[in-house]
């Protein structure tokens, strides 16, 4: 089913991941309902993972300077914790209520923000431990969990090249994590292994692209960037996921 649409394929895997490096909290949020579209649920989360290993070591070379330690260690920490659980917790998790829920959160959370421009989350490590949590766990039951990381971390209002690294960093930790449980689980298969090298020059051409983009843009302009995917993401969630519309192109034969 692949073979035929893999330049599709190609084409918006590299656009999740310039969304993702722009957003800062990683390309399995568009990546995800993408290629769930051609492998079935389980294979997406071994593919993801996977993809998102070379991702995030190629974010942190590219923004190396900016690393937030506390952080990492108060969001990284318990996302990397809980992402194990929610990895074995995904065996017998139906997807698609979650992603409706998530579709929900990060709609009505991205548009609260968008609204009330003076509003924000307390920037304390209650808040990050909370976040990285449910961040965790999300990973781990859908493949993405970047969204609500990136909304945690919105709130601490970090520089764009901070935000990023961070993100990244902490991610590295939480997909190595889901990685080994997945493979554990039978995930990862033989005949998805072709797609990985060619994940991994998307993700290098993907975070240069986004890296040069990132680049043009102010602090101010990142901020709202962001708030504007969140909204973006959750609607295009609840369309895939709970209205069941084909947002990308899919075999009909």
């Amino acid at each position: 089913m692949l073979t035929r649409l893999l330049p599709w394929f190609i084409i918006l895997a590299l656009l999740a991941e310039v969304l993702g490096t722009i957003g800062g909290f990683g390309s399995s949020v568009f990546f995800v309902p993408l290629a769930s579209y051609y492998l079935d649920f389980q294979s997406v989360l071994g593919v993801t993972a996977l993809f998102h290993l070379s991702s995030n070591i190629t974010k942190i070379s590219f923004f190396s300077k900016g690393f937030n330690r506390s952080l990492i260690l108060n969001l990284g920490i318990p996302a990397v914790l809980f992402v194990s659980l929610g990895a074995f917790l995904s065996r017998y998790a139906n997807p698609i209520y979650l992603s409706i829920a998530l579709g929900i959160f990060l709609t009505l959370f991205s548009l609260v923000f968008i609204i009330k421009k003076g509003l924000q989350i307390s920037p304390n490590r209650t808040n990050a431990i909370s976040g990285g949590a449910l961040s965790g766990i999300l990973a781990g039951l859908l493949g993405t969990g970047g969204a609500i990381r990136g909304a945690t971390m919105a709130a601490f209002k970090l520089p764009k090249e901070q935000f990023i690294a961070t993100s990244a960093a902490i991610d590295l930790g939480i997909d190595f994590s889901r990685s080994i449980v997945y493979a554990y689980n039978g995930y990862i298969h033989k005949h998805d292994l072709y797609l990985i090298p060619i994940l991994i020059v998307v993700s290098i051409a993907g975070t240069y692209i986004g890296k040069l983009i990132l680049n043009k843009i102010s602090q101010d302009q990142f901020r709202k960037f962001v708030l504007f995917l969140l909204l973006f993401i959750g609607v295009l969630t609840l369309l895939v996921h709970g209205l069941g519309i084909p947002i990308f192109p899919v075999h009909s034969g």
